[in-house]
């Protein structure tokens, strides 16, 4: 059987790292996340990893050259031989070109790449909800996991707020930033026959089961090479 080689699209509150959590563990294969892959670099202490953990702490972005690096390393890693799922890169067409150089050292083919789409003002719904507690840190979500005390922590009493980087105007900041660098991205897949869009309204086990169904289609052929 092929390997299981997928990268996960989707804009912030899409739900990726809800069904991220259940395909890697049906399909044996590693969540590869961009945040957990500067962690691991750092936490190691690889060459690449402290070249961007001093990127990280004078607040500058990591360049693309370090990143690809971490991901070369990443992906090189012995429990990726069944596949593996990334989440968070590329998100930009050098990335996809850079990603294809990767897979290309290692003999590795793509198997797939799953958009979860999302309609704007559904994801401002989603991510606008959240709120947590001043007191003891408590998280709670105004739709899918609200306070049992409306406006009060159901844990301790205290009064919840909305962080900064959850206000309207921040989350549609970030859905635009996304929207731009990901755009050419999904034509890019498109062309190459790899794009597989999924609805991202429909309940959250219908996306996992129509998520399950196309991997199942594309695992057992060959993957399409770079």
């Amino acid at each position: 059987m092929n390997e299981m080689n997928v990268i996960l699209l989707g804009a912030p509150g899409a739900g990726k790292g809800t069904q991220a959590a259940v395909l890697c563990k049906e399909f044996s294969v590693p969540h590869i996340s961009t945040g957990d892959m500067f962690r691991q670099a750092v936490q190691a202490q690889t060459p690449l990893g402290l070249s961007a953990k001093s990127f990280m702490e004078r607040g500058e972005l990591v360049p693309d050259e370090v990143t690809v690096g971490i991901v070369a390393e990443r992906l090189a890693a012995d429990d990726t031989a069944r596949g593996f799922l990334l989440d968070g890169f590329p998100r930009t067409l050098p990335q996809a070109g850079a990603l294809d150089d990767v897979l290309g050292q290692l003999r590795k083919g793509l198997t797939a790449v799953l958009n979860i789409e999302v309609p704007e003002e559904e994801l401002i719904r989603r991510l606008t909800g959240r709120q947590v507690c001043k007191v003891c840190g408590a998280t709670y979500h105004r739709l899918f996991h609200p306070s049992s005390q409306g406006e009060a922590c159901g844990l301790c009493g205290g009064a919840l707020y909305q962080r900064v980087d959850d206000s309207e105007a921040t989350v549609r900041s970030r859905l635009l930033v996304y929207s731009r660098q990901t755009t050419p991205l999904i034509e890019h897949y498109r062309q190459r026959g790899l794009l597989k869009n999924i609805d991202g309204l429909l309940p959250i086990d219908v996306v996992t089961e129509r998520l399950r169904e196309l991997l199942r289609v594309r695992h057992d052929r060959t993957e399409i090479r770079p």
